[in-house]
């Protein structure tokens, strides 16, 4: 049926979305009356109230003159005319008035869609808390209480990350088309329902409404949807078990995709595609630091998949629906009977599993396995990874655990023996997997072997391997080399596309010929990797077929940024793709609208500068590494920068100073303070080199640089016995 176009509010901003041409999407109201039941389930539901226009039945927030103050500046919600305005500092700083053209979200916060020119739509960053008064609800309230954030800042509202039509919209809307032009900078944006409705979670239903009008449905395959939602299964208990297991193991993740498209962090990789891989139309990320604790705990915003798929759950094969009623979100049943569901609950519901008293807080099963952090302010989130508390890795790693969280007043020693008291121990404190990914990420090589050990383990979650994959490549060597070999071709996307980002170690040639294979994999995000690892490869030194597959590649790969390109980290990605492909005009281009769009974008300045040093202008390249400074002055990465130019003009007093900052502040890594022994010792202070590149050997003993270079300069010093010590410890 057709669609009525969306009223634009106001004549002086162009309103972003607009209904999307049909195109065999059939609408909500063409499911009511044949699922009425699941409909009504809808109605009212997240998904249904995920965005609406303004009016008076959906804005929740107050309205009446009210006013908020913050960072110097006062906005004022009014109405005026029927309509609903803002008040505030727009991207100018200068006060200016706005219609609310949309609401987004309704509890436990809204938010309110202001529009600006070329079709943006931008979420103001002032919120209603739409909680109950008794709850601290009922206010205006700001998502940023603690920064200072004015119209300079790329976080605030006007900016690029808080745009609706790149950041929200494909999750809030249905068959959403961002439609971005660069020449413009502008937007045309179209959707086919306003909100989050039945098709975009089935895929378009006209197919599956024909049908059913001419009594086709039975035997078309998944009833004319392009993709299989049902996988609940069924479950039983294995005799003398108390678990349940399915009685037909899970053959697809759709229903998990499906549903991950928009509850996991991730980007997206151009049009989505109903019952794709979900890895054919996202980028994924992984349980890593800064966005998970190092042990997988969600840290930043993780939005379910990426702490679901980790867990013992998600590899017995249960599926979101097992837990919640997909139409209306809702559990299955309340409190501790959801997990009663499979777990008998005269085992796990009682004092001798969960240690509190029958229906007090500790004896809730989600308290312990999915404790909550608060996002936006207002907003508590479940950790959907169902993990175990263990203090003793608190205690090891400084990662939450669900005893302390709850337990505020007491430590993770206290926690850890209260459990030794019930016969609890944890056996693998010294051997769990995190520990060993925590080695690397502080440089400590130690931990290589048993990442790898992660990564070939086929009982793992994919997920887990994927990361131990990665991390492995980030360090490189023999471990990381054998583990590449093993898993580059592995049937799971996810491990394959990780994988392909693990290679980044090797030489260009080597890549090739390990990565050719690999250039029409069937999954983009496996694609996207091979051509960003590929980008240096000169087409005209290989075969004409593999030049050709190679061209064809990077084709798509341009054609997949240029979806995004009004994001800065999407600009700096094109950047560094041009770079490698030796296109340095279109490069500096790419790397100059990265810092338009966000001029605190360190990663844009850092670029750009050694690409205006290799032309040889180093005033240019000084210039931009000043700059970044005088944004970030503790940035390590910048100091170290700011420290090789000053090496390279000479200024050697001013070279160590800057990359001697660098150097204490580094922790994830070791670069930038073997740099800086080496510095030491090409400027003349050899004894405070060794001491430098000891302090590193201890932390990461079996590095083979730091070996080395220990050995040469001990040797120099006449300090043979060191130097025997040092080369004992070097492979042979």
């Amino acid at each position: 049926m057709p669609h009525p176009r969306l009223f634009l509010v106001s004549l002086l901003f162009a309103v972003a979305p607009v209904l999307a041409t049909p195109a065999g999407f059939a609408g909500a109201d063409a499911c009511r009356d044949c699922h009425a039941t699941q409909f009504e389930h809808w109605r009212g539901s997240d998904h249904d109230l995920a965005m609406q226009a303004a009016s008076a039945q959906t804005v929740l927030g107050d309205f009446d003159d009210a006013r908020f103050e913050y960072n110097g500046v006062t906005t004022r919600f009014f109405q005026r005319d029927g309509g609903y305005f803002v008040a505030t500092d727009g991207e100018d700083g200068k006060l200016t008035e706005y219609p609310v053209a949309y609401v987004f979200g309704h509890y436990p916060l809204q938010q309110y869609l202001l529009p600006l020119s070329r079709g943006r739509l931008q979420a103001l960053s002032i919120a209603w808390d739409s909680r109950p008064q008794a709850e601290g609800g009922q206010r205006w309230y700001h998502l940023y209480p603690d920064e200072a954030i004015d119209h300079r800042d790329p976080l605030h509202w006007t900016g690029p990350y808080q745009n609706w039509n790149t950041r929200c919209a494909e999750c809030h809307s249905t068959d959403l088309h961002k439609n971005y032009s660069a020449t413009t900078r502008s937007f045309d944006t179209q959707y086919e329902e306003l909100n989050v409705s039945c098709e975009a979670c089935h895929g378009p239903g006209q197919a599956h409404v024909t049908l059913a009008i001419e009594g086709k449905l039975d035997g078309a395959a998944d009833g004319g949807f392009p993709v299989h939602l049902a996988q609940r299964g069924t479950w039983a208990y294995p005799q003398g078990e108390a678990i349940a297991r399915r009685r037909e193991p899970l053959e697809s993740r759709s229903q998990i995709d499906a549903c991950g498209r928009c509850h996991s962090r991730r980007g997206t990789l151009g049009d989505y595609h109903y019952g794709a891989d979900l890895l054919d139309t996202h980028r994924l990320a992984l349980p890593r630091p800064p966005l998970y604790h190092v042990d997988g705990q969600i840290l930043d915003e993780d939005y379910v998949y990426g702490s679901f798929t980790q867990s013992r759950m998600h590899m017995a094969g249960v599926v979101c629906s097992n837990c919640h009623e997909p139409h209306s979100a809702k559990l299955r049943a309340p409190g501790n009977a959801v997990c009663g569901q499979c777990h008998k609950p005269q085992v796990y519901d009682s004092e001798e599993h969960h240690f509190h008293p029958v229906g007090s807080a500790g004896a809730a099963c989600a308290n312990c396995h999915m404790p909550e952090t608060t996002y936006m302010g207002v907003d508590p989130r479940r950790d959907h990874s169902l993990r175990v508390p263990r203090p003793d890795l608190s205690l090891v790693l400084g990662v939450p655990n669900a005893c302390n969280q709850c337990h505020t007043d007491r430590s993770p020693d206290w926690a850890l023996e209260a459990l030794r008291k019930r016969g609890v121990q944890f056996l693998d404190t010294a051997t769990h997997p995190a520990r060993a990914l925590a080695q690397l990420q502080s440089g400590d090589l130690r931990g290589a072997p048993r990442v790898a050990e992660l990564a070939g383990d086929d009982s793992a979650p994919p997920l887990w391997r994927a990361t131990a994959m990665e991390a492995l490549g980030e360090v490189g060597g023999r471990d990381a080399l054998q583990s590449v070999a093993q898993l580059l071709y592995h049937d799971d996307s996810l491990i394959r596309t990780s994988t392909v980002r693990a290679t980044d170690f090797l030489p260009l040639h080597q890549r090739f010929q390990l990565l050719m294979p690999l250039v029409d994999d069937p999954v983009r995000s496996v694609r996207m990797e091979v051509a960003a690892s590929l980008a240096g490869v000169p087409l005209e030194q290989v075969a004409p077929e593999q030049a050709a597959a190679l061209s064809k590649l990077f084709g798509e790969y341009r054609d997949v940024l240029a979806v995004d390109a009004d994001m800065p980290a999407t600009q700096l990605q094109l950047g560094l793709f041009l770079t490698a492909r030796g296109e340095l005009p279109a490069a500096e281009a790419a790397y100059r609208e990265a810092l338009r769009l966000n001029p605190q974008l360190i990663g844009a300045y850092l670029n750009l500068a050694d690409l205006m040093r290799g032309s040889g202008d180093e005033a240019q390249a000084r210039s931009l590494l000043e700059t970044a400074m005088d944004i970030a002055p503790d940035n390590g990465d910048v100091l170290h920068s700011l420290g090789l130019l000053e090496t390279r003009t000479g200024n050697a007093q001013q070279a160590l100073d800057y990359l001697g900052r660098a150097a204490a502040l580094e922790r994830g890594s070791t670069r930038h303070r073997f740099v800086y022994a080496i510095a030491l010792h090409d400027l003349g202070q050899p004894r405070e080199a060794v001491a430098q590149l000891e302090a590193l050997q201890r932390q990461s003993p079996q590095d083979q640089q730091v070996l080395q270079a220990l050995v040469t300069y001990c040797t120099e010093l006449g300090d043979t016995a060191r130097a025997e010590k040092y080369r004992r410890l070097l492979p042979r």
